[in-house]
């Protein structure tokens, strides 16, 4: 509690006030840092100037501020925008700074940043989180990072106002293939759970009860327990809400992209992993781009009559 109420004297740089670092951001101004953010498009700035941050009006100039930065971004070309652009964190970085990247991206481009990154001499981690929306507005997230172990305990008295687990996965780029798999198998499982629910509910059983029965038995997974795709199963769930809100369609099928080319490239065989990239593609050209990912039961009930 020293250590931090010390080091909150020191600002934090937030960059990507999206679904995800929004809540993020909030939990480290509760925490009592300092933030100085900065995001794309101004009016998501705007509610944390109402908290007190200060918002600049590019990654550089939170490098000039902060030399600690974390970055939630969409994309592999965002981040190397973000970083290495004409106005990116490397024009102006400090020496020693660090610089912690929770974006989901390619393993490789998270090695190529932490190189441009270590040129400039500070220190890059890549730490990719789990949970979704509701545990980012918890401070429940879970953190995958990637990076130097000596800096770890640096990175993890940030990461801890944001999530409830926190675990070193080796060097940077592994917290990347972590969250790629777990990724992967979520849309698998995901797929799973709207299949099985739909067909039950075909079979005339009660989707409730169905979803209870699963939820005891040797299908259980978060899809069915914590996210059921079904609407009117669980409440304060995207498929409580048509589908709104939490992790996006589109930013899924990237996570498969990024594991597909993964798995090409260290010669991986994921047939179900495929499939699933497959399933989400079409999602996205049928309309459910900027819904949730458990829309896919919609999506389901959908395609059986065609």
């Amino acid at each position: 509690v020293c250590s931090r109420a010390m080091a909150s004297k020191t600002p934090v740089g937030f960059i990507g006030l999206g679904n995800m670092g929004n809540p993020m951001a909030k939990n480290l101004v509760k925490h009592g840092y300092p933030v100085i953010a900065y995001d794309v498009f101004p009016e998501a700035c705007k509610e944390f100037q109402d908290l007190g941050a200060q918002v600049t009006d590019s990654p550089a100039d939170v490098a000039e501020r902060a030399d600690r930065i974390i970055t939630m971004l969409p994309s592999s070309p965002n981040a190397i925008e973000v970083y290495t652009g004409a106005n990116g964190i490397l024009k102006k970085v400090k020496k020693g700074s660090l610089l912690i990247d929770s974006s989901t991206i390619d393993p490789t481009v998270s090695k190529e940043l932490a190189k441009a990154v270590e040129k400039m001499g500070a220190v890059f981690m890549d730490a990719p989180v789990s949970g979704g929306v509701g545990a980012a507005r918890a401070g429940n997230l879970t953190f995958m990072v990637g990076g130097v172990e000596q800096e770890f305990d640096a990175a993890k008295e940030l990461l801890t106002c944001m999530g409830s687990n926190v675990i070193y996965c080796g060097e940077v780029g592994t917290g990347q293939a972590a969250k790629i798999c777990n990724n992967m198998l979520l849309a698998i499982s995901m797929i799973g759970t709207a299949e099985t629910m739909n067909l039950g509910i075909r079979l005339g059983l009660d989707p409730k009860l169905l979803a209870k029965i699963l939820n005891m038995s040797s299908g259980r997974c978060w899809s069915s327990d914590t996210y059921n795709p079904v609407p009117g199963v669980m409440e304060g769930v995207p498929s409580a809400n048509n589908y709104q809100g939490g992790f996006g369609t589109t930013l899924m099928a990237k996570d498969l992209g990024l594991a597909q080319i993964s798995a090409t490239s260290t010669k991986t065989p994921i047939p179900l992993g495929s499939q699933a990239h497959q399933i989400y593609r079409m999602m996205c050209a049928k309309g459910y781009a900027l819904k949730d990912f458990s829309a896919v039961f919609q999506f389901l009930r959908e395609e059986e009559t065609l």
